[in-house]
């Protein structure tokens, strides 16, 4: 083709991390350009970024999105563990407390994706971009949508110089993240304002980087102290994950009256002393800090409810945090992405690009994973103090008291953990835990004895010198 491609066939995607960049790998085949606007610089290598300040803690990618991810960029996952990602299997290679004890590492039934967001994002991004289809204008922002409350025509950008101009789009894509202007550019176009729903269960992260003790920087499992949602009092939480190049990045949290410091020197007594298991904090006194202390509150459930506007505009869609953010402890939202940016293609590819009603049809399919990440993350936060003006529901209360009920079960039943791992992952929707079956094994509870000690091995125990 030679020329620039018509306005209808330029797709512009606002905001270059994850889910940007998976929006853009998804709408490349099928349109003439595409267009990532991200306000930062994007580093050619694994690199931190300033707009991007929570890759300093801990992320996982859940397989439902490994899964997604594969779909838009065949053979990413193995440029990523050729890279030192690590896969790792669920539960075999987890060692986690729950509220209900130690759950056994039962044999696989879905996986994660462990490696720094530098690496991740660096990993991906090298792959969209290897697409000459798909070009970065770096240092960009986005100052609002064009067009009017039947459809968006495009964005209008400020370049690095200063200079303000406008690109005409025949689809924009919103992957701002949780700083999006959607709700402002849709009241701008003559819309009304989304219904929003926040969740804030109070959440203060912590998190640092270490290098393992020489001996478990392979094959070391991830270790997880969850809290219990329904014990009084703040509740405090944190995990352990093994990552690329021999090192663990470890984060602890806790909500109101319950958070974590700051200070270097506090962060191993708070993983012994404030968990409900000293594990994390042995285990980091033996390894060496990599990096100071990175803290956050930016752990807000939010989600805007798109989906039931009474009208939305032709050929603009929002995904990703810039749709529903939700509290990072629960590690849903890499995969909610990239199972988002995959809708977002497969609709495109089934109705046509110019079709009418493209974008209502997406923005309501994208609920669906949206939706599921959101009951569980809120689910359980709803039940802190001052997380909601109202406190739970009785809908909350019961989905709750059955969803105990099952973790209870999961403790030392293998088939029932295999079908909250289902759910967990993303791979299936919370409809299998009603199943009959499920239902009557919840009511039996678990079939084993609950495990009085964490579930390593003396090889494991050895390696990371605690035996």
């Amino acid at each position: 083709m030679s020329g620039r491609p018509s306005p209808a066939k330029v797709a512009v995607v606002l905001g270059g991390s994850h889910t940007g960049m998976l929006a853009a790998a998804a709408l490349a085949g099928l349109a003439d350009r595409v267009v990532v606007v991200e306000r930062d610089e994007l580093p050619g290598e694994p690199a931190p970024r300033k707009g991007l300040p929570q890759a300093r803690h801990a992320h996982m990618l859940w397989s439902g999105g490994v899964r997604a991810m594969e779909d838009l960029l065949p053979g990413v996952t193995g440029t990523l563990t050729d890279a030192g990602a690590r896969r790792a299997p669920v539960t075999t290679d987890m060692v986690v407390l729950s509220a209900h004890g130690w759950f056994r590492r039962w044999p696989e039934s879905h996986h994660v994706i462990l490696a720094g967001r530098d690496l991740l994002d660096a990993t991906v991004r090298a792959r969209v971009l290897a697409d000459d289809r798909v070009e970065v204008l770096g240092g960009t922002e986005v100052l609002g949508l064009t067009g009017d409350a039947q459809a968006v025509t495009g964005v209008r950008v400020r370049e690095r110089d200063g200079r303000e101009r406008t690109i005409d789009a025949g689809m924009v894509v919103d992957a701002t993240g949780r700083a999006s202007g959607t709700p402002r550019w849709l009241t701008d176009l003559g819309l009304p304002a989304p219904d929003r729903r926040e969740v804030d269960s109070g959440l203060a992260y912590a998190s640092r980087l270490y290098l393992a003790p020489e001996q478990a920087r392979d094959g070391f499992p991830v270790i997880s102290v969850q809290p219990d949602t329904q014990a009084a009092g703040p509740g405090r939480a944190g995990f352990l994950l093994p990552i690329e190049d021999g090192r663990w990045i470890v984060t602890l949290n806790g909500t109101r009256g319950g958070e974590p410091s700051p200070a270097d020197d506090d962060f191993v007594r708070f993983a012994r002393e404030e968990l409900r298991h000293p594990l994390i904090g042995d285990l980091i006194s033996r390894a060496e800090p990599l990096s100071g202390v990175s803290f956050t509150r930016t752990t807000v459930n939010r989600r805007y409810f798109y989906e039931r506007m009474p009208a939305w505009p032709e050929n603009f869609t929002v995904l990703g945090d810039a749709l529903a953010a939700y509290n990072p402890v629960y590690g849903h939202g890499l995969a909610v992405g990239a199972q988002s940016a995959l809708v977002l293609r497969d609709l495109t590819r089934r109705y046509g690009w110019e079709s009418a009603g493209l974008a209502r049809r997406v923005q309501k399919a994208v609920a669906r994973p949206v939706g599921a990440a959101w009951e569980l993350a809120t689910g359980q936060d709803v039940f802190y103090p001052g997380a909601t003006e109202n406190g739970p529901t009785a809908r909350d209360r019961a989905v709750a008291a059955y969803v105990s009920r099952l973790m209870y079960t999961a403790t030392g039943n293998g088939r029932i953990a295999r079908r909250v791992t289902d759910v967990t992952s993303l791979e299936r929707r919370a409809e299998v835990l009603l199943a009959p079956g499920v239902l009557l094994a919840a009511a039996v509870g678990p079939l084993k004895p609950t495990l009085a000690e964490p579930p390593l091995t003396a090889e494991e125990l050895k390696k990371a010198e605690l035996r």
